[in-house]
């Protein structure tokens, strides 16, 4: 189906003292998909057990649950721990191994990958082989645009393993102290340090988020920049998903690069003001955020 998207990776629960959420990025890529009218399919692995029965509830209540999530007799859904410092960013305390670390390469996931339009695919849920062999086999059946968002959490990825997923990408999303860490010049700027990760993967797209100072992509030789919106923090939780679905859709709608990445500032900054990765769009307020 013409500008379906597969979303691929982990999906969990984020615990933040007695509350929980649905999250993992690419099921909040999926989400905020879902909320922008683009058409997209969600494939994970949930645990047997109560917790994966929940998120697999969550999941149908959210329209992205099928015959792609996958279930796991022995391995448990993944619950993570999530600690917010003074300026409300976010650490994450990753159990190791879960379900997800064992998504299987199925053939309605083979058939999903080879209908799909594009693929969006993170680091961490390839922190294991098997998933990460999956992902692969994926990568190389569908001529899907291929999209990695680089999601660094340590200790849970190898530099070759990010080596290995950014030389397949079309387009690769990371932040700004991701672009540092992946990067050997360490005395360059930031345009400096994408100039350097091109040249080494040769993706068509790199778009590096900067937090509130906004992003900024390279695109086929040349920069675009947005100095981001100003908003009073809730938490950063999933502020850099909807950056890159809100990115997504505007590529798939034929947006200039200028304005797609004015939008997904936008968004960005919107749950950003928010708690949680996944609040319901406000358009009013999406559009007092773009006025300033």
């Amino acid at each position: 189906m013409k500008n379906k998207v597969l979303c691929f990776g982990e999906v969990l629960w984020d615990a933040f003292g007695d509350e929980k959420k649905a999250g993992g990025a690419p099921m909040n890529v999926a989400r905020h998909l879902v909320q922008q009218h683009v058409n997209v399919g969600f494939a994970s692995r949930v645990g047997s057990d109560a917790s994966g029965n929940e998120l697999s509830a969550f999941l149908k209540d959210s329209n992205l649950y099928s015959n792609l999530i996958q279930k796991d007799n022995n391995l448990p859904t993944c619950e993570v721990t999530v600690q917010l410092d003074e300026n409300n960013q976010a650490t994450y305390i990753i159990p190791e191994p879960v379900s997800w670390d064992n998504i299987q390469l199925t053939n309605d996931l083979l058939g999903e990958a080879k209908r799909s339009s594009i693929i969006i695919y993170g680091s961490l849920a390839c922190r294991n082989k098997t998933t990460q062999n999956t992902l692969l086999n994926l990568l190389d059946e569908t001529d899907a645009l291929k999209v990695f968002d680089v999601n660094l959490r340590s200790p849970h990825y190898t530099l070759e393993t990010i080596e290995t997923f950014a030389a397949r990408a079309d387009i690769i999303k990371m932040n700004d102290e991701e672009a540092a860490l992946l990067s050997n010049n360490s005395t360059g700027d930031l345009k400096d340090k994408i100039i350097e990760f091109q040249k080494k993967y040769h993706p068509q797209t790199i778009c590096v988020t900067r937090g509130g100072n906004g992003a900024i992509i390279w695109h086929d030789h040349e920069f675009f920049e947005h100095p981001g919106f100003k908003v009073n923090v809730a938490d950063t939780v999933g502020a850099g998903d909807a950056f890159l679905a809100t990115f997504i859709a505007g590529t798939i709608a034929g947006y200039s690069k200028p304005k797609l990445l004015a939008n997904a500032c936008a968004i960005g900054a919107f749950v950003a003001a928010n708690r949680g990765a996944n609040p319901v769009y406000n358009q009013d307020e999406i559009a007092r955020i773009k006025a300033g």
